[in-house]
C-alpha cells in the first residue's frame, strides 16, 4: 500500500491531530497521504481515484459516512475509534503508530460487510437514491403522531405498521438503531436484512429477518410530513404517498482488520457490558 487517504472528524480536535501526525509517519515510511476532513465530501470524492486505502479518525459514525460515500470505489476501510462504542473501529488511537509499517506492508485482512440501495419515488419521479452500510429508516416527522406504512416484501403484501416507523438495517447496522428498536443481532459475516418496527400501535411488532436478495417496498400513508433518513445522516422529507424501496446494494464495504477472524462476538460483549 502506497497511497494513503486519512479522514477526521472535524468536530474532534484529537482526530485533526492524529491525522495529521500519521500523515507525515506514513509519508516517513515512503508512501503517498493526504488528509481530510470526513464532511467535506467533494474534496474525499475527488481524491479516491489515487487512494489505495482509507484510515478513519473518528466514531462509528465517521467510518459509516467514509463507506456510504465511497461506495463503489471498493477501497478498504481501516477505522481508528475516538467515540463512544466502536462497534466497527479496528484501532485505538495509542495503537496507530505502531501498526502504520504493518500497513504499509500489506500485512492485514479484508472483511466485507454488506450494504444497502435505497430509492425515493414520488409519484412517477425519483427524488433520492442513497446507498447504506447500517439502516434506511422511514419514520415520522417532528409531530409525534404515528403514521402508517404499507409494507411489501418481494412484491407480496405484508402489512400496514401503525408505529413512528420501520427500520431496513444490515447485519452492521443490527447493532444500531434496530437494536434499540427491539431487533435481534446478526452476525456481519451474513447478508440478511432486518425488517424492525419502531414502537408500533396494535399491529405486527415482531422483527423480521429477511434474505439479503429480499425487495422491501414501504409506502407512506401520513397526514403530516415524514423522514427518510439513511444511516442516521442523511434526512429527506416524505410526504403522503412516496413510496421507499429498499434492497441489497452492489456495492460492498470492505474493513481493514489486523488480528483475529473470529472478533465479533468478543467485541459485542465488551461493548454491551
Amino acid at each position: 500500500m502506497k497511497r494513503f487517504g486519512l479522514l477526521y472528524h472535524p468536530k474532534i480536535a484529537a482526530s485533526q491531530q492524529l491525522a495529521e501526525d500519521t500523515e507525515a509517519r506514513l509519508q516517513e515510511l515512503g508512501s503517498e497521504a493526504w488528509c481530510s476532513s470526513s464532511w467535506d465530501e467533494p474534496y474525499v470524492l475527488g481524491h479516491l481515484d489515487r487512494s489505495d486505502l482509507l484510515i478513519t479518525f473518528g466514531g462509528d459514525g465517521t467510518l459509516v459516512r467514509t463507506a456510504r460515500i465511497c461506495a463503489g470505489h471498493a477501497l478498504p476501510i481501516l477505522g481508528v475509534n475516538l467515540g463512544r462504542l466502536g462497534f466497527l473501529a479496528e484501532l485505538q488511537p495509542w495503537e496507530v503508530d505502531g501498526r502504520l509499517r504493518l500497513l504499509v506492508e500489506g500485512q492485514y485482512w479484508l472483511e466485507e460487510r454488506m450494504m444497502l440501495h435505497a430509492e425515493l419515488r414520488r409519484g412517477d419521479e425519483t427524488v433520492h437514491l442513497s446507498e447504506a452500510l447500517n439502516d434506511v429508516v422511514v419514520s415520522r416527522g417532528c409531530i409525534a403522531r404515528v403514521i402508517r406504512i404499507s409494507t411489501s416484501i418481494d412484491g407480496q403484501y405484508l402489512t400496514t405498521y401503525t408505529a413512528d416507523g420501520v427500520i431496513v438495517a444490515t447485519p452492521t447496522g443490527s447493532t444500531a438503531y434496530a437494536l434499540a428498536a427491539g431487533g435481534p443481532i446478526v452476525d456481519p459475516r451474513l447478508s440478511n436484512m432486518l425488517l424492525t418496527p419502531i414502537a408500533p400501535h396494535l399491529t405486527v411488532a415482531t422483527a423480521l429477518v429477511l434474505p439479503g436478495e429480499a425487495h422491501v417496498q414501504l409506502e407512506v400513508e401520513a397526514e403530516y410530513e415524514a423522514a427518510l433518513t439513511i444511516d442516521g445522516q442523511v434526512d429527506v422529507t416524505l410526504w403522503d404517498g412516496d413510496v421507499v424501496t429498499v434492497e441489497a446494494s452492489r456495492h460492498t464495504c470492505r474493513f481493514v482488520r489486523m488480528g483475529e477472524r473470529n472478533y465479533f462476538y468478543r467485541t459485542l460483549v465488551g461493548r454491551l457490558k
